[in-house]
């Protein structure tokens, strides 16, 4: 899985479609963000409490992407102490449907949230959620095992099952792009447009 963090979201989007990329309300919430490629370990917190994603980062696998659903934006679902700890234990980003807060610490340590915002107050730790069901994410349904790959351009969810079909089809995508120069891309987009614009009866 390494390998997607080779492939950017924008290449993933192109071959994927529209309805496996988040929408814009989920963004890194520090930059420059590396880019992060890992399964997907879901988590669904009830609105207001956090317990179910305090629980994952000691659930989940090195290498995994916590993804949360909590549908919430009064409260957040965790602080620096959290990340920290996910940080050390190999977790490799938070994409979380919610907000976090000490951003400044998470920051400095280098860990990367995708989010929706920030906000000071802590939710509660009392109501039981979720681990490893599917969960809904910045408009995308994911499942466990679907593989997330996100940097400063967005957020792409590969389906499980479909990963090597899809790195097969964006390094593809890739080469084909490498190997086009500008010159060569302008000749062709401007062919295009001035096609589709001739069916309407203007011209460049």
């Amino acid at each position: 899985m390494s390998a997607f963090t080779e492939i950017p979201p924008t290449t993933l989007a192109d071959v994927l479609g529209r309805e496996q990329v988040m929408n814009i309300g989920i963004r890194p919430l520090w930059g420059p963000v590396p880019r992060v490629a890992g399964p997907a370990f879901t988590v669904r917190c009830e609105p207001g409490d956090n317990l179910m994603l305090h629980a994952a980062i000691y659930r989940a696998e090195p290498g995994s992407v916590i993804v949360v659903e909590s549908g919430d934006l009064d409260y957040a679902l965790a602080g620096g102490n959290v990340c920290a700890v996910a940080h050390r234990r190999g977790v490799a980003a938070f994409v979380l449907d919610g907000l976090i807060r000490d951003l400044g610490e998470v920051r400095e340590i280098g860990f990367p949230v995708f989010a929706r915002g920030v906000i000071p107050i802590p939710g509660t730790k009392s109501r039981l959620g979720s681990h490893g069901d599917r969960v809904r994410c910045g408009g995308v349904t994911v499942n466990p095992g679907d593989l997330v790959v996100a940097d400063e351009e967005g957020i792409v969810v590969v389906p499980a099952g479909r990963h090597d079909e899809i790195l097969a089809s964006a390094r593809a995508k890739l080469t084909a792009e490498e190997t086009t120069t500008l010159d060569d891309w302008e000749a062709a987009h401007r062919a295009r447009i001035e096609k589709t614009l001739g069916a309407y009866g203007f011209s460049l």
